[in-house]
């Protein structure tokens, strides 16, 4: 009675337990089911985010549902397609790029704009921003756009450059007249100058202008004149000249700083000079000799007149001469250098109404001396030499009373 019994409490033990291991199996297996239906039923999704791309699962309805699920916060000004309101669909591509500030500085304006572009290039064409040939920009057009970047644009302006006489219109952004040359290739040398000076900010339609300067010298030769020498000669018939040695120029070579701008000379300096070859004086002997004339019965007036006695007066024709007349030497038939003499008193006359030599005192004029002649002075006619034109000018053609003093 007692086996039977505890057979029948085993039986009963064995069948609750059995029931238990069933249900556990039912519960875990719809779990699992469960847990495969929903990781099942999720969506697919490919992703590309600031261009990182990750592959995701999930039961978001509309891609803003995914970010809000990732904790990522979009802008407006963000790139997203599909837009944030499209559903989410199995095997689905999104493509996410945050957008970023970037400060613009065009002149003395500025401006902070939000951006997707890649590039500098993207951005500049984005917001319909040109840039010049010659405007400068920073950074460069190929540089990727990071967030904060300044751009900053300086407008090119075209102005003159005068270089070294050459000009041409260039382009430049305002900077100093120093680097602006820099920019332009031009290399400067000490003793150069430049309008304006180069720390000078250069504008628009401005001329700056290079001035070459260049010191050279030059070595030039030079004639020396002979001086002319009269003696007198106490064996020699008045008015009668005789050349004992002929005058021979010398040579002077002088040496000059020359300074040139743009390759034009504008001024000269005389450093040094020396001899390089002495003049040879010319030596003339001037007769002194008085010879006494026979004056006969008849003899003319103008044999009257040229008797050296002294106060002797008659009346002559006269004009006026230079020593720069056409055809003079400026020397006088004596060897008077009348350039060398310009305020010596000397008249021309014909040596056989006056001897050559003979003193003599001129109406209008003052005392002088016989010491030259001329092709057109002949008889009783003189010819008295001025300094200047203007003063021989104003003497002209006329008729004056002369004596003679010896």
């Amino acid at each position: 009675m007692k086996f039977k019994t505890m057979k029948s409490l085993f039986s009963k033990s064995l069948s609750r337990r059995k029931w238990i291991v069933t249900i556990g199996t039912l519960v875990t297996s719809a779990a699992v089911f469960g847990i495969l239906f929903y990781e099942g039923s999720k969506s697919t999704v490919a992703l590309t985010l600031d261009g990182e791309q990750k592959e995701i699962r999930t039961h978001a309805n509309t891609i803003q549902d995914i970010f809000k699920e990732l904790e990522i916060t979009t802008r407006s000004e963000d790139y997203l397609y599909p837009h944030g309101n499209t559903k989410v669909s199995n095997n689905m591509n999104i493509v996410w790029e945050p957008a970023k500030q970037v400060e613009v500085v065009i002149g003395d304006r500025t401006k902070k704009v939000w951006t997707t572009a890649a590039t500098v290039q993207e951005f500049l064409s984005e917001n319909e921003i040109k840039v010049g040939k010659h405007d400068k920009i920073q950074p460069g057009l190929s540089e990727k756009v990071s967030g904060n970047m300044n751009i900053k644009i300086e407008t090119a302006f075209s102005l003159k450059l005068v270089n070294g006489g050459k000009e041409q219109k260039v382009w430049s952004t305002s900077t100093t007249v120093a680097d602006f040359l820099k920019q332009q290739g031009i290399t400067l040398k000490d003793s150069d100058r430049v309008e304006p000076g180069l720390d000078k900010v250069v504008k628009a339609n401005d001329v700056v202008n290079v001035v070459r300067v260049e010191k050279v010298t030059d070595v030039v030769e030079e004639t020396k004149d002979f001086t002319v020498v009269s003696k007198k000669d106490s064996n020699l018939s008045k008015g009668k000249e005789k050349v004992v040695q002929e005058g021979k120029n010398g040579l002077i070579e002088k040496k000059y700083e020359v300074v040139k701008e743009n390759g034009k000379e504008v001024s000269r300096k005389l450093v040094s000079e020396k001899v390089v070859k002495e003049s040879q004086d010319k030596i003339i002997n001037v007769g002194t000799k008085v010879l006494v004339a026979q004056v006969s019965r008849g003899t003319s007036s103008n044999a009257s007149a040229s008797a050296s006695s002294g106060g002797r007066e008659f009346y002559v024709s006269s004009t006026a001469y230079t020593a720069y007349c056409n055809g003079c030497s400026g020397y006088t038939a004596t060897g008077i250098n009348l350039k060398s003499n310009p305020n010596i008193k000397v008249i021309a006359v014909d040596p056989s109404v006056i001897p050559l030599g003979t003193k003599v005192y001129v109406e209008g004029y003052g005392y002088a001396v016989a010491a030259d002649t001329g092709g057109a002075i002949k008889g009783n006619k003189i010819d008295v030499f001025f300094s200047s034109k203007s003063e021989a000018y104003r003497w002209g053609r006329k008729t004056i009373k002369i004596k003679i003093l010896n």
